[in-house]
């Protein structure tokens, strides 16, 4: 049994379903709440977690009943079935309790890609002590911070993005696509992949880009749209922000469906703090992370973050390596003045330097499969070593 919740965890289960149905001399059911990759991956959907994919205090009180019913039918299932494992990948808002659940029942729990405890709700350890017997962790670090706690059954497999982020063709290829001058500068816009992001961290962006287009007409501008987003959310936002006492830049080219092609061509980007920005490392593009959320979130969720740095990129460095820009230093001006400092070639080069020596600490390429043969070598064991 798989469970994932967010498109980035459909994402990750797909790769190592795939990497287990590879890996394994056996024939594979599995079944569990799937997003589309896993569905196209031939997983057995209980439950689509497509809609469950959501955030914050006031989101989450909206959708209570749907989250109680897919809790419902992962439980009857799995208790049903009884699968050899339960495969939980992050979403730990929902996955714990299911971890609770099934573990008391006698079914062994993996837990992939761990939940981030090392930045906020680190009380939740005693869950990972308790209903978890085998965490794969991805970040480079975890595996030392769950040491110092007391837990031993964590395993670094690596981040499944390494060695698997390449563009499908150079920047070239792409100004010619989306019809821009590979001799002028470009920036990147990544708003996120939820439309409340899109709605709160879009603005700002946009604001950013009729700033900098004021002082530097020839800058070329990409606002990137994340495969769970359309085009014409994107539209229908900047058309709110014609508003705006600057008009938008001439050249800003909507992107779809070419995000790493978009951050490999760019010399700079702005980035919704999340996956992404391990993806522009990987790419070697120098960034501002930002993020801004409604203030009831903020003022309640943000207290409990007890890390001095949000993004992950900057989690894994150790240090920022990438200047960010959280809630209310989020706006327009801010932006547009880090992101005209970091096209400074001198800034740059050193930005583009320290991205490869983060992208190298996340580990070679492979990490699915490890991950899948880790879990096959468990399971292989008897019940009483685990």
């Amino acid at each position: 049994m798989i469970v994932t919740g967010e498109p980035s965890g459909d994402a990750h289960g797909a790769a190592l379903v795939r990497a287990l149905q590879e890996a394994s001399s056996d024939s594979l059911e599995i079944f569990g709440a799937t997003g589309p990759l896993l569905r196209a991956a031939d997983v057995e959907s209980i439950i689509r977690s497509d809609d469950l994919s959501i955030m914050g205090l006031v989101e989450v009180g909206r959708v209570l009943p749907k989250f109680w019913q897919a809790y419902k039918a992962l439980r009857n299932a799995a208790l049903e079935r009884r699968p050899d494992a339960v495969v939980l990948v992050d979403w730990p808002d929902f996955n714990f309790r299911l971890a609770r659940t099934l573990h008391r029942q006698g079914l062994p729990i993996i837990y992939y890609i761990s939940p981030q405890l090392w930045a906020w709700r680190s009380y939740r350890l005693r869950t990972i002590k308790r209903d978890v017997d085998l965490l794969l962790a991805i970040l480079p670090f975890e595996k030392e911070w769950y040491a110092a706690r007391g837990v031993d059954h964590v395993d670094f497999v690596g981040h499944p993005l390494a060695g698997e982020v390449w563009p499908r063709y150079d920047r070239s290829e792409f100004c010619r696509q989306a019809k821009l001058n590979p001799h002028l500068p470009i920036i990147s816009l990544l708003p996120g992949s939820r439309r409340k992001e899109l709605e709160r961290i879009l603005p700002p962006m946009l604001e950013a880009a009729a700033l900098i287009s004021a002082r530097r007409p020839e800058i070329q501008f990409v606002v990137v749209v994340a495969p769970s987003r359309t085009s014409d959310e994107v539209r229908e936002i900047a058309r709110a922000q014609r508003t705006t006492p600057l008009p938008l830049p001439s050249c800003l080219h909507i992107a779809s469906d070419s995000s790493r092609e978009a951050l490999a061509a760019s010399d700079v980007a702005a980035v919704a703090s999340g996956t992404a920005t391990l993806e522009a490392a990987l790419l070697g593009t120098p960034m501002v992370v930002v993020y801004k959320e409604s203030s009831i979130n903020w003022h309640t969720l943000g207290r409990l973050i007890n890390t001095e740095h949000f993004g992950l990129v900057n989690l894994i460095a150790g240090e920022e390596v990438a200047t960010e820009l959280m809630q209310d230093d989020l706006h327009g001006e801010s932006l547009a003045n880090e992101l005209l400092a970091l096209l400074e070639p001198n800034r740059n080069a050193a930005a583009r330097e320290r991205l490869h020596e983060v992208a190298d600490q996340l580990g070679e390429g492979g990490a699915s499969e490890r991950a899948a043969q880790r879990i096959l070598e468990f399971l292989d064991k008897p019940t009483s070593v685990r």
